[in-house]
């Protein structure tokens, strides 16, 4: 039997290469942002498999999804000190996207005044999941920043994001017609 593809034992050691060959520890910021974008990536992949997900939503989810698989492409190269490359698939069209996409669902969703607490619908529940995943992401990329340039428009563009799944959230519990969740102080 051939050996599979799959498996290279080059990382049984707690290290991986970089692209470029490089290798790195497993637990070093460089993989942690990575590799906590792939894990946004794939709670996307939730929110996208469920079957009531909208077409345009699911249009847009899919577009995110393939950016964030060249984020990650960006984030697993090594920088060199005192280099400063940008990431080659982000730019402010992205952004504006991302912002127009927001407005788009806020115009649909009712206002509220009170603290959204993740829940409601199914779709919604998974969007938050999404969202506090995508904030991890964008915890772990400005913990790398601290220790080597990273493009600031990649910081943007994850900052965004968290935005566009809160709002994404309120307009499929909207959309189910289902009431957010709001946070209730207890009084002492």
């Amino acid at each position: 039997m051939t050996k599979s593809a799959l498996y290279t034992r080059t990382g049984d050691s707690g290290t991986t290469s970089l692209v470029g060959g490089a290798r790195a520890a497993k637990d070093c910021p460089r993989l942690e942002a990575y590799g906590t974008v792939d894990e946004f990536s794939s709670f996307l992949g939730v929110v996208l498999s469920m079957p009531d997900c909208p077409e345009d939503i699911r249009s847009q989810l899919l577009e995110v999804q393939n950016m964030l698989f060249n984020v990650g492409g960006y984030l697993a190269c090594e920088v060199k000190e005192g280099e400063c490359p940008p990431v080659w698939v982000l730019c402010a069209k992205d952004i504006a996207a991302l912002e127009g996409w927001i407005d788009s669902l806020d115009e649909l969703t009712p206002k509220v005044n009170a603290f959204v607490l993740p829940g409601g619908c199914l779709l919604a529940a998974h969007a938050h999941v999404a969202r506090a995943v995508c904030r991890r992401a964008e915890r772990r990329i400005i913990a790398l920043s601290a220790l080597e340039y990273v493009d600031p428009i990649l910081i943007k563009y994850i900052n965004r994001l968290s935005d566009y799944l809160f709002i994404l959230a309120r307009y499929f519990n909207h959309q189910a017609g289902v009431e957010e969740i709001t946070w209730k102080q207890e009084k002492k």
